[in-house]
């Protein structure tokens, strides 16, 4: 949407409600941080409980005229204190930035300026509506009843309204859309994989159901009526205006100078498999230890690929209008969909132990098991880690994502050469410890809980975020000189050295030590660490009697 588009829609609020609305406020002007997030928290519940998508504030507009008058409110600028004491008036962060870390659940509301249709300035908050549980702001639901807003808790039948709203938009029926919007080919398709997903009921899916009575039981329509997922997954590309949502995967090819990009529509069945074949993929040599012959591996696997295309189309926040984007670079793939991660963390499903308690939009999932497109236990990310594992190469990892969206890369290229082939091969390590220990040579953070788990196996040393590959594992790797680099050596070793230095020059000054010992020092410390470790050497042999600093700054022995 553009400026005029917001400027039509509070035109169209105004003349339509004529009031203030449980989702709908008007504010002269703005108050303070904490205010802004009560009526975030309100309207988001007031939405639901009104039957809205959004819920909408506006600062510049009279609340009692419903007159445009204009305000002096910037948020770009606005710095603020987010305290529960209001008397705190230190201001030290941006206010958007703190309104979405004490908003919670994290819901994707947007902070947009415009000049209204009489020129007048105009700042808008659209707000989503709450989706299965109440908006809350530090930790308070507030609702408005009347002109005043209040504690969401005293209105216990509306809290069970909102905790029974979780609507799930790939379900809805689409009242305009009929059978005849749906692309032949991609129902051909449809067919296919629902065979090969319940081969006992594959004579009935050729031979004797109706499309009508197939895609009712494949679960992508609803008594013959046309759902949303039946638009994305089998629609015609022309019949997509019938989602009212953008409906598209982009594809991005960003590989040094050359650049290149094309938009996929439904059906999202058959675009994913042109998205895969328009990825370029080739085969390279890698050489495993104890091979006779190379080993010729793809660059991506196309298991992989369509997995995460795939996931983006099942988990896809659809409320938030956005596209499926998928970027090619020289060495990854990266696929990222709207949408916080909705059942759990990545790492719960590496080891394909976890089983998915709930979806996002559960009508799309499980049409796409039933086309056999997705996996519905869990294994689809650990199938992913495990074809990496196969073929030598570093593990996908979802390290970009955000409360907004996933972001998943799949590597495809060796960072390491000597270390993944060797680590891989070696069968007496479990994926989710490969895992763990792919992410520590990409120089990722570990949690606690996978520092204890790698302790626990002697494959790491090290302090803090100088974590690095144990003695064993240098070992297993063949990365013992790396090993002896990032350990260095005992302190005694070094006080030898500086006792040795003194002895055979007389006199040195402090910069002569950092030159002699800052080479030697462990690679995992920073220049500042490798400093104050030379000054703790020299006050060890101070205190001992052993060296002396003289006149000049010299040093020299005791």
């Amino acid at each position: 949407m553009n400026g005029q588009d917001y400027a039509s829609l509070l035109d169209e609020l105004i003349a339509t409600s004529n009031r203030e609305t449980r989702h709908l406020e008007f504010k002269s002007n703005y108050q303070d941080p904490n205010t802004l997030g009560e009526y975030i928290s309100s309207l988001s519940n007031g939405a639901t409980l009104d039957n809205e998508e959004y819920g909408y504030l506006f600062f510049g507009v009279d609340d009692t005229t419903l007159e445009i008058i204009g305000t002096t409110f910037n948020p770009a600028v606005q710095k603020v204190s987010f305290k529960l004491d209001k008397s705190n008036k230190n201001p030290n962060q941006y206010l958007e930035i703190g309104l979405r870390q004490y908003v919670t659940p994290r819901i994707n509301f947007e902070i947009v300026t415009f000049q209204a249709n009489n020129r007048k300035k105009v700042v808008m908050l659209k707000i989503p509506a709450a989706k299965g549980e109440p908006t809350y702001f530090m930790g308070k639901a507030y609702v408005r009843v009347d002109s005043c807003k209040t504690d969401l808790k005293n209105y216990p039948a509306w809290v069970r309204q909102i905790y029974n709203s979780n609507k799930d938009w790939s379900a809805e029926i689409v009242e305009d859309a009929t059978i005849e919007d749906l692309n032949p080919e991609a129902i051909e398709q449809a067919i296919k994989g629902y065979c090969e997903r319940f081969p006992h009921k594959a004579f009935e899916a050729r031979e004797k159901w109706s499309i009508s009575e197939f895609l009712d039981h494949a679960k992508v329509t609803i008594n013959g009526k046309i759902t949303r997922t039946a638009l994305l997954l089998l629609g015609k590309e022309e019949a997509a205006h019938h989602l009212n949502h953008i409906a598209q995967i982009v594809w991005r090819l960003q590989t040094g100078e050359e650049r290149a990009a094309t938009i996929f529509y439904p059906p999202f069945l058959l675009s994913t498999i042109n998205i895969r074949k328009t990825i370029r993929n080739y085969q390279f040599k890698i050489f495993p230890n104890n091979a006779l012959l190379p080993a010729e591996i793809w660059k991506y696997d196309n298991r992989s690929i369509l997995e995460g295309l795939h996931n983006c189309i099942m988990h896809q926040d659809y409320t938030m209008n956005e596209r499926i984007i998928v970027r090619e670079f020289v060495d990854k793939l990266e696929f990222v969909n709207a949408g916080a991660f909705f059942d759990g963390e990545c790492e719960d499903y590496v080891e394909g132990k976890k089983t998915p308690s709930r979806y996002r939009n559960p009508f799309l999932a499980s049409a796409m098991v039933n086309l056999k497109m997705v996996d519905s236990q869990g294994f689809g990310i650990h199938d992913m880690y495990m074809h990496q594992r196969e073929r030598y190469l570093p593990m996908p990892d979802y390290d970009q994502s955000s409360s907004t969206h996933v972001i998943l890369e799949i590597p495809g290229q060796v960072i390491n050469r000597e270390y993944s082939e060797t680590l891989m091969e070696n069968s007496s390590l479990d994926l989710l410890t490969v895992f763990l220990l792919d992410r520590l040579q990409k120089g990722k953070k570990l949690t606690k809980d996978a520092i204890k788990k790698l302790r626990d196996q002697k494959l790491i040393e090290g302090r803090g975020k100088n974590l690095f590959i144990s003695r064993k594992v240098a070992g297993i790797t063949h990365q013992e000189a790396e090993y002896t680099d990032l350990s260095g050596f005992d302190d005694q070793w070094y006080r030898d050295l500086i006792l040795k230095a003194l002895k055979e020059h007389g006199q040195l000054r402090r910069n002569d030590f950092n030159k002699l010992l800052i080479p030697k020092l462990p690679g995992v410390l920073s220049a500042y660490q490798k400093k104050n470790r030379i000054d703790r050497l020299l006050r060890e042999l101070r205190l001992k009697g052993l060296i002396k600093l003289g006149d000049g700054r010299r040093w020299s022995l005791g």
